[in-house]
């Protein structure tokens, strides 16, 4: 089962290391979308929503630093990374890290670190789900209840309908990341991303107006031009 949608991009050009990462990935209950070198990451990164980046340092066509230079630059600059890389001096640790990385794993990769390595970094970041349906997420006044499928505004519920839910759920579980039509589409409405992204865009219209999340109580629903939406804080 996908931990409610959580996605991890593996950024990696060796066939085999990315067959058993990715293998391990979905076994472990993440979707995995791979990227075989830098130009094929930033040509889909507007379009494919991720929730964590594994980011090997040598590339065919880029390095690793660039490529986190250019993420860390872009609307969506706050996307979690984690290197993934044979290069073990300390030097390198150090300047990843000091470029902007989350964490930094290094080839042959152990299968149970990797996974507690991406688990943390992600909870650091709100976006861990692998907690149960039970969990709640609270941004203040908002509290989005999993197990209640309820949202509620300084303990105020709100009348929502389910597909207006889970759309929330996938929202607030994301808050400060960019977060593409396509991903909703594929994550909430269970479509592929050929449809009429249309739906959306009038399902988000209702969730904003619902929640008022305008700014006024500090968290704001905002379309990103090419991107999708960010639900972030005032």
């Amino acid at each position: 089962m996908n931990k409610l949608g959580v996605v991890v991009g593996l950024l990696e050009d060796d066939p085999d290391m990315a067959a058993l990462v990715g293998q391990w990935l979905e076994e472990s209950g993440y979707t995995v979308r791979l990227f075989r070198n830098a130009t094929e990451f930033r040509r889909r990164q507007g379009t494919e929503a991720i929730d964590l980046l594994l980011l090997d340092w040598m590339l065919p066509d880029s390095t690793g630093i660039e490529v986190i230079g250019t993420i860390r630059s872009s609307a969506n600059g706050k996307l979690p990374v984690v290197f993934l890389t044979a290069r073990d001096a300390e030097d390198d640790i150090v300047r990843g890290l000091a470029s902007g990385g989350d964490d930094y794993v290094i080839k042959p990769p152990k299968r149970r670190e990797l996974l507690a390595r991406l688990g943390a970094v992600l909870r650091r970041h709100g976006g861990d789900t692998d907690t149960g349906t039970s969990e709640v997420v609270e941004l203040a006044p908002y509290l989005v209840d999993s197990k209640r499928r309820k949202v509620s505004i300084d303990g105020r519920e709100i009348d929502l309908t389910q597909r207006e839910f889970d759309l929330a759920n996938f929202l607030f579980r994301r808050h400060g990341r960019i977060v593409s039509r396509d991903a909703l589409l594929e994550n909430v409405w269970n479509l592929s991303a050929a449809v009429s992204t249309r739906t959306v865009d009038t399902h988000v219209s209702r969730l904003r107006k619902k929640l008022d999340l305008n700014g006024e109580n500090g968290w704001r629903l905002a379309a990103i031009y090419q991107h999708g939406y960010r639900l972030e804080q005032v």
